[in-house]
């Protein structure tokens, strides 16, 4: 019942989840209020030890990476996720995210998927033949699919070509907050692209996301960069404010570059010594 960006729900919901989610004392009311009904974890979470012990939740599936418990009341379908870096809860292979993807399906009743096969654990690059392999298989399966990819024109081709319904080329590392690191192949990707384009990953601040939607793509993706911001409400505030300058920008049509000045004044009627 909440995701990565804490700072937006509040202090107080924040602890409510932490307490749940650390299975601390007091926590099953939590799940109640929040109509929680399914619960996907990994297996050495403080909360599934606690699902375990309860009567009021079943352990439906175990594949020793990751842990599904279903309530024993009817209640409003949700979910409760945990998310962490480490590489044996990411999607490696084709495979793997094509799992993933049906097992979510069958949770959450959706088609939209959002594909991240990763190659490198340092970097968290994407690996792009997975990616595109992953792609081509999900979309036959009748996902949308919305895929992570490197700033590669020719993989965002491809991955078009699958039948993605949009490209999302990273800006730099995820969670970096490098900015744009190479404008001239997300420009390159967006002229020749025929679906939208969302920068995804690696925006720090404003002027990264203006430069992003000066470059024409349809959406920037972001989260650490407000999130890791000393004042992350301001920072969101700033990113709305980056992302609409830049849009409108795009839309107006810069000046063109020139290497030599190009005076905006008239030369006529200049105040001058008279020559003798």
């Amino acid at each position: 019942f909440i995701d990565g960006r804490s700072d937006f729900y509040g202090a107080e919901f924040a602890r409510k989840y932490i307490k749940a989610m650390g299975a601390q004392a007091g926590w099953e009311p939590y799940l109640s209020r929040y109509g929680v009904e399914t619960v996907l974890l990994p297996p050495d979470a403080p909360l599934a030890g606690a699902l375990k012990q309860s009567s009021a939740w079943h352990l439906i599936y175990d594949d020793g990476v990751a842990l599904i418990f279903r309530s024993a009341r009817a209640a409003p379908f949700a979910v409760v996720t945990t998310e962490t870096r480490s590489p044996r809860f990411r999607c490696a292979t084709a495979r793997d995210a094509v799992l993933t993807a049906q097992l979510a399906r069958e949770l959450l009743d959706t088609d939209l998927i959002k594909l991240e096969v990763i190659g490198d654990p340092e970097t968290l690059y994407p690996d792009t033949v997975e990616t595109i392999a992953a792609a081509r298989e999900l979309v036959r399966d009748g996902f949308t699919v919305l895929p992570y990819i490197a700033d590669d024109p020719t993989a965002c081709r491809k991955l078009e070509e699958a039948g993605c319904a949009a490209v999302m080329p990273l800006a730099a590392p995820i969670g970096s907050g490098l900015g744009i690191c190479n404008p001239h192949s997300i420009a390159i990707i967006k002229e020749r692209s025929n679906v939208p384009v969302i920068v995804d990953a690696g925006v720090g601040t404003a002027s990264d996301a203006a430069l992003a939607m000066e470059l024409g793509v349809d959406a920037v993706l972001m989260n650490t960069g407000i999130a890791a911001a000393k004042d992350p409400v301001a920072m969101a505030r700033a990113m709305r404010l980056g992302v609409e300058c830049g849009r409108i920008a795009f839309l107006a049509g810069r000046m063109e570059k020139r290497r030599y000045a190009n005076a905006s004044s008239p030369l006529t009627g200049l105040i001058g010594a008279r020559k003798e």
